[in-house]
């Protein structure tokens, strides 16, 4: 396990590693959800093994440090990631990114571009203000004081799901909240509008489940690669393991 400081009081985040072959792949996990068990075993895989792998968990979630009076916004987690890259000295890396994950990988690459060779984004958070649901948006609706102290946090585990929840029970609540408003509130300019401005290989994989993509035409004009992946939802990775590395090693 490796780490590096990332705030003014000393607080670690953390990641894993698997030496190999460069340029680095870096895994970069959603809201309430870790990058090992979301990310580990594609990584594993034979089209993919041999390449230098880090597995990152974001401030306030899996095994890194949760300060309390850390902002969790985009930026702050953008800034924090790069601090990890700095650090492990990784430079034009590709970055796996999932849900808001890959919103803040877009930060990354558009505040340092430098660190990032190729983004590969499972179904990442666009634009603020999404639709009420469980995810985000519902979380963002609570107080901070309500989520972390007045059951908020509890009803939301009992409501998303035992595969989410797993995850989400490794993170800290206000962390949560916070990583919740935060992307909810989204950038500017939007994360859409980085995504479409940024130079580097891009690649935006959804589940086919998960309908039809707003924008679509716009982002491949842009130079995006869109990817639909059959028989999968947001979490691609486990829904249809084969579509998603074949993405991942560039032969899909």
């Amino acid at each position: 396990m490796r780490e590096v400081r990332f705030d003014a009081q000393g607080s670690i985040l953390r990641w894993t590693e698997v030496d190999g072959a460069e340029p680095a792949r870096v895994y970069v996990h959603g809201l309430g959800s870790a990058s090992t068990v979301y990310h580990a075993h594609i990584a594993a895989r034979p089209e993919l093994a041999g390449r230098r792998s880090l597995f990152v968990d974001l401030p306030g979630h899996g095994i890194s440090d949760r300060p309390a009076d850390f902002g969790y916004t985009l930026d702050d987690h953008a800034e924090a990631l790069a601090m990890v890259l700095d650090e492990a000295r990784v430079a034009e890396a590709e970055i796996i990114a999932h849900s808001m994950g890959g919103a803040v990988a877009i930060v990354l690459a558009h505040r340092r571009p430098e660190l990032v060779s190729r983004l590969v984004l499972t179904e990442a958070n666009l634009d603020p203000d999404p639709p009420l649901t469980a995810a985000s948006s519902g979380i963002a609706t609570y107080t901070e004081e309500d989520f972390v102290n007045g059951g908020g946090y509890t009803r939301v585990l009992e409501k998303v799901g035992p595969t989410w929840a797993a995850t989400m029970r490794l993170t800290d609540p206000r962390a949560l909240h916070r990583s919740a408003v935060g992307l909810t509130a989204g950038t500017r300019p939007t994360m859409r509008r980085m995504l479409m401005a940024l130079p580097m290989d891009r690649v935006y994989v959804q589940g086919a489940a998960s309908g039809d993509l707003p924008g679509r035409d716009a982002l491949t004009a842009s130079g995006v690669r869109l990817v639909t992946a059959p028989g999968a939802g947001h979490n691609v990775m486990f829904d249809n393991a084969e579509a998603f590395a074949a993405v991942v090693a560039g032969r899909s």
